[in-house]
């Protein structure tokens, strides 16, 4: 309300000003555009000169919009640089709502939770991503306004509110690396993803768990897909050493800044998978799931399903060319 009041008795100085010196000097000023001209500047002691008050009056007045505008200007102008201030201040310590929809909510900060972040900006132009995390800063640069932080318990129902959860595209939550023990961290990850399905059913959520034999505890809870990151580890160093460069195959296929990627496209109009897959062909791209099944192969003569979800390999460009 005090700012208010500030701000209304500047603006009603300045426009008085501007009447009032008008009126002193007509013939001098000429138009009150010229005498808001000579206000302004004498308020932001920036001066000119190109019009000044030549009589008495004139001089006597301006000497009073030295006193009373200068200082009313300034404090206007502080209180803007404040709220500037405490708006990015805000933002750094995650107090700030996240208001905007169809937003990745990515909890927990760590490494992965950062790769996953960098990997997320760059294969998505327009993808807005929310952290959560207990940090007192956000870890991530407050500049980029893609990156939200949100600082609070991720098991507490306010922190989502305050993310917008009912209103996200998907939400992925990491393994707390800050617990040593792995039960209990797959613990603390189920505990979170409970809440989460609690406040946002519809939102598709990818949980990391340590343990595979923990999977069942998660079964009263709706969780979209799980990533067992041990387990992912290990299988990926045995093929690598049984197969030397696979791991290669993989980083193309789990990365979009190295090589083709995998890409999931609409149904143009096609009956089989054999008509899809060899039209895909023509344009530099390969059929290669529907889902989670990779045996399009030898599914070649069968009708496409129309729930079909298809995933092709092939560049960005061939992609967009597809898509487009």
């Amino acid at each position: 309300m005090r700012n208010l009041t500030l701000f209304i008795s500047t603006a009603l100085f300045t426009i008085l000003s501007t009447f009032i010196i008008y009126f002193l000097e007509p013939d001098n000023f000429e138009s009150l555009l010229n005498s808001f001209y000579f206000v302004m500047t004498t308020f932001t002691t920036v001066g000119y000169g190109d019009y000044s008050p030549i009589t008495m009056a004139g001089k006597l007045f301006s000497i009073i919009m030295y006193l009373v505008g200068i200082g009313l200007l300034g404090i206007i102008i502080g209180k803007i640089i404040d709220v500037f201030t405490i708006f990015r201040r805000k933002r750094e310590e995650g107090k700030m709502n996240y208001t905007n929809e169809n937003h990745i909510i990515i909890i927990g900060w760590g490494k992965k939770s950062e790769s996953a972040i960098t990997e997320l900006l760059k294969s998505n132009q327009t993808v807005e991503i929310v952290l959560i995390d207990s940090l007192p800063k956000s870890p991530v640069d407050v500049s980029n306004n893609r990156v939200h932080y949100i600082q609070g318990n991720s098991t507490e129902e306010q922190t989502f509110e305050k993310a917008n959860i009912s209103m996200a595209k998907s939400v992925i939550i990491f393994s707390d690396d800050t617990i040593q023990e792995p039960s209990l961290r797959d613990a603390k990850t189920l505990t979170v993803a409970i809440v989460v399905e609690r406040l946002a059913p519809a939102v598709h959520t990818t949980v990391e768990i340590l343990n595979e034999d923990h999977i069942s505890n998660f079964s009263h809870v709706n969780v979209d897909e799980f990533i067992l990151s041990q387990e992912t580890i290990s299988s990926l160093a045995v093929r690598s050493a049984m197969y030397q460069g696979v791991s290669k195959v993989y980083s193309q296929l789990i990365s979009r800044q190295h090589g083709d990627d995998l890409f999931k496209v609409k149904n143009k109009n096609w009956t089989t998978y054999k008509e899809a897959f060899n039209d895909l062909l023509e344009k530099g791209a390969t059929l290669i799931a529907d889902g989670d099944r990779l045996d399009i192969n030898r599914r070649l003569e069968e009708k496409i399903p129309t729930d079909a979800e298809l995933y092709i390999i092939c560049d960005k460009e061939t992609y967009e060319k597809i898509e487009g």
